[in-house]
C-alpha cells in the first residue's frame, strides 16, 4: 500500500469539506476519485498534498505518517500533483518551467540534470516541439499537458491528476488518456479526479465516490456504477451509469 489516509476531516469555519474520509491506494494503479461538485474532491487532494492540513485523521505515504509535512517535503518524498486551473509560470519558457519540478521534487535535479529529465518528459506529453516557447502563450489543451510534465519531472511515485481532462476535446481526450496509461505502465501510481465520467470509468482499476464530503462508494468501475448511493447522488441513469464502465469505444 503506497497510500493512505485515516479519518480525514478538513474543516473551513462551519463547512465540513471533507469527512472523515478513509482509503488505500496500492502501488501502481489508477485511483479514480469521482463525485458532484462541492464534494470535497480537490480539498482532499489537497490534504493529500500537504496544501491543507487535516483536523482530524492522518496520511500515510509508503507507511511513513505525512500528515503534518508540509507540501514541499511531501514532494521531495514522491508525491506530486496538478491543479484543476492551470498554474505556469508564464514568463519562463516550457522547457524552463518543467525543469523547476525536476530541481524541486523528489529528483532534486542541478541544472544540467533538470534539463534533460525535462526534455524527456516534454517527449512524453507531446510537448518537444514547444519547448523554447514562452508557457504564456500556450493555448489551454497545451497548458494541461505542461502541467502534468511538470509534475512528471519530479520523478513522483504518486501523481495527483486534478481533472487533466477538463476543456479538451473528444481527440485531446483520447491523447491525455494514452499519455496517463504510459504513466502507469512506467510504475507511477496516479490518483485522478475527474468528471468526464466515460474517461475515468474506463482508465480506473478502482474508484472512490464522494458526496458532501463523505465516501459513499468504493469499488472497481462496474461495482460504482451499480451502486444505488452513487445513482441517486451522481449518476443519475442507472443504464448510462452501466454503459460508461464499457471497455470498447472511443474515451
Amino acid at each position: 500500500m503506497i497510500l493512505k489516509a485515516e479519518g480525514v476531516s478538513k474543516i473551513f469555519g462551519g463547512l465540513v469539506a471533507v469527512n472523515e474520509v478513509s482509503f488505500e491506494v496500492s502501488e501502481g494503479e489508477i485511483f479514480g476519485v469521482i463525485g458532484p461538485n462541492g464534494a470535497g474532491k480537490t480539498t482532499l487532494f489537497n490534504v493529500i498534498s500537504g496544501v491543507y492540513y487535516p483536523e482530524k485523521g492522518r496520511v500515510f505515504f509508503k507507511g511513513k505518517d505525512i500528515t503534518k509535512l508540509p507540501a514541499y517535503k511531501r514532494a521531495r518524498l514522491g508525491i506530486a500533483r496538478t491543479h484543476q486551473i492551470v498554474k505556469p509560470l508564464n514568463e519562463l519558457t516550457v522547457l524552463e518551467n518543467v525543469m523547476v519540478g525536476a530541481c524541486f521534487g523528489k529528483a532534486g535535479a542541478n541544472l544540467k540534470r533538470a534539463e534533460r529529465i525535462a526534455l524527456e518528459v516534454l517527449e512524453t506529453v507531446g510537448l518537444s516541439d514547444k519547448a523554447e516557447v514562452l508557457a504564456g502563450s500556450l493555448n489551454v489543451p497545451q497548458k494541461k499537458r505542461l502541467e502534468l510534465a511538470r509534475a512528471l519531472a519530479s520523478q513522483p511515485e504518486v501523481i495527483l491528476l486534478d481533472e487533466v481532462l477538463a476543456g479538451l476535446n473528444p481527440t485531446e481526450v483520447d491523447e491525455m488518456l494514452k499519455v496517463i496509461l504510459d504513466i502507469k505502465a512506467k510504475g507511477i501510481t496516479i490518483l485522478m479526479i475527474e468528471h468526464l465520467m466515460h474517461a475515468i470509468m474506463k482508465v480506473s482499476d478502482r474508484i472512490m465516490v464522494l458526496d458532501y464530503g463523505r465516501k459513499i462508494a468504493e469499488g472497481t468501475p462496474e461495482e460504482v456504477s451499480k451502486d444505488p448511493k452513487v445513482i441517486e447522488a451522481y449518476l443519475g441513469d442507472p443504464d448510462l451509469a452501466l454503459k460508461l464502465v464499457k471497455k470498447e469505444g472511443s474515451a
